[in-house]
């Protein structure tokens, strides 16, 4: 028995669970968990160690089993469990792309509202081509996992006359991405307002993603010229996002919600 909390920002789901009890197999546990018709069902597993300074080490898991550097999300729902769980106003979490912190600004029962210091973006211009000779103008966006944002202006976000995902689906392991990245589908509503959708590598479409909110703002006001404070809209839900400089860490403000807690029989 693995007994596990769910939670959920956005629609972005994921399961937090006790590091020490996956015995390391935290992706073969992960692939099992996260299965939408014989596990629990998520988008990945963020496996959690307290230690003594209050700091919570996070390692995410990818519904495929691969893990990852940070899920923005990811990280909000593990902050949300600790400030349910124990009543903190601010949660410092040790992550593989670095420190992050979060800040409690308001709950409401099991649902928290909370701003995350994200680290700094970097955005480079980057084209891919496809097969038929298509080329895909984006911008390989780093914060502190890859991206590859593309802008679109169709309403539901196609490209090439092609359903977002399937494009997503063919960029998401392009062999100009050796890695693997997330393919976000960038639309600009107006100058404090920007769209998308995500293909995330290791899980695919998702209702939302944290990073691919900072990933999306960051290429939409380098290269768009859209504002530095933006609303941005998921199928998910609605997060913001603050960016004061290209030097400074953006600040993601967005919702995580306690669902579940309970234990999982495994084979």
């Amino acid at each position: 028995m693995i007994s596990f909390v769910k939670a959920h920002a956005c629609g972005n789901d994921f399961l937090i669970v006790e590091d020490a009890l996956a015995q390391d197999k935290h992706s073969e546990l992960a692939r099992q968990l996260c299965a939408r018709n014989t596990g629990i069902g998520a988008d990945g597993v963020e496996y959690v160690t307290s230690g003594k300074d209050g700091v919570v080490t996070i390692r995410l898991f990818n519904a495929d089993g691969s893990e990852g550097e940070l899920s923005g999300n990811g990280t909000r729902c593990v902050a949300a469990w600790f400030a349910y769980s124990d009543g903190r106003k601010v949660v410092n979490l040790a992550t593989k792309a670095g420190p992050r912190q979060c800040h409690v600004i308001a709950h409401d029962g099991n649902t928290f509202q909370m701003k995350t210091e994200m680290g700094v973006p970097t955005v480079q211009p980057h084209a891919s081509h496809l097969e038929g000779n298509r080329e895909v103008q984006g911008a390989k966006v780093f914060v502190g996992n890859p991206h590859y944002a593309i802008f679109v202006e169709s309403k539901d976000f196609s490209i090439f006359g092609e359903a977002w995902q399937k494009i997503g689906e063919s960029l998401c392991w392009h062999s100009d991405f050796p890695e693997g990245t997330n393919v976000e589908f960038v639309r600009i509503v107006d100058k404090q307002t920007i769209e998308f959708r995500i293909y995330e590598r290791g899980v695919g479409p998702t209702l939302s993603s944290g990073t691919g909110t900072c990933a999306s703002s960051a290429a939409s006001i380098s290269l768009m010229g859209v504002d530095r404070k933006l609303t941005v809209i998921a199928e998910g839900g609605v997060q913001t996002i603050d960016w004061p400089g290209v030097k400074e860490s953006m600040l993601l403000t967005g919702p995580a919600s306690i669902i579940a807690r309970g234990e999982a029989c495994l084979p």
